[in-house]
């Protein structure tokens, strides 16, 4: 057996950095099924999703079991192991303690958990004077096509976090981040009313998928 079709011993000698996407997927995979080996299987998983990982780890374990060879095991480690990196992702940013000073930086931090969503969320970023993160919220769920903004929600949340600024953020699991009508409502409610309490909304972000939309860069490019 060729040394690419045992990832195990190839990560031994060349170390893990050395595999390919779908050796790593057949570590996580365990083994194969059938008459498919481990590599045959991942093989076909990876193509299946047209050799992307970001659709990949956006899989529900139902969808991953639709491929002849996933059962319920193999599709819920998958999906644990790209959870995991998410997680990771996560924590990195924030125990960096760096301030948030762009939108690149706030999205390194809730992109990785949000642009996967199957239904839309508004979570909502808590600073201190600083810049700095001190809590992160889920503020409200909804369906497919829509979550509701509450700004009282998210005011009283700012009051009792003592944060002097917000960033917000929801998602759009359709793909597209441009901003429509009710957004741009949205938005301008909960700024008045972060304002009658003396907190400024920083920026309001909508991630989909790898794209994302700023409120704060839109303006800074219109001005």
């Amino acid at each position: 057996m060729f040394l690419e079709e045992r990832p195990r011993e190839k990560m031994k000698q060349r170390g893990l950095d050395a595999l390919t996407d779908v050796e790593l997927l057949a570590l996580v995979l365990h083994s194969g099924s059938g008459k498919k080996n481990v590599i045959e299987l991942a093989r076909e998983l990876y193509s299946e999703y047209s050799g992307s990982l970001c659709s990949l780890s956006a899989a529900s374990p139902d969808r991953l079991m639709q491929l002849g060879g996933i059962g319920f095991g193999k599709a819920s480690t998958i999906c644990a192991a790209f959870e995991l990196g998410r997680r990771c992702a996560s924590q990195k940013a924030f125990r960096s303690n760096s301030s948030i000073i762009n939108s690149d930086m706030a999205c390194a931090l809730m992109s990785p958990s949000m642009r996967v969503l199957d239904h839309e969320e508004c979570r909502v970023l808590f600073l201190n004077r600083k810049n700095r993160v001190v809590d992160s919220l889920v503020v409200s769920s909804g369906g497919m096509a829509s979550t509701t903004l509450d700004c009282r929600v998210i005011a009283r949340l700012a009051l009792e976090k003592k944060a002097t600024s917000v960033i917000l953020f929801h998602n759009h699991p359709s793909g597209c981040p441009l901003p429509g009508q009710a957004d741009l409502n949205a938005t301008e409610t909960i700024r008045q009313a972060l304002m009658a309490i003396d907190v400024q909304l920083l920026d309001h972000i909508i991630i989909a998928g790898d794209s994302w939309f700023s409120f704060a860069d839109e303006m800074e490019r219109k001005y």
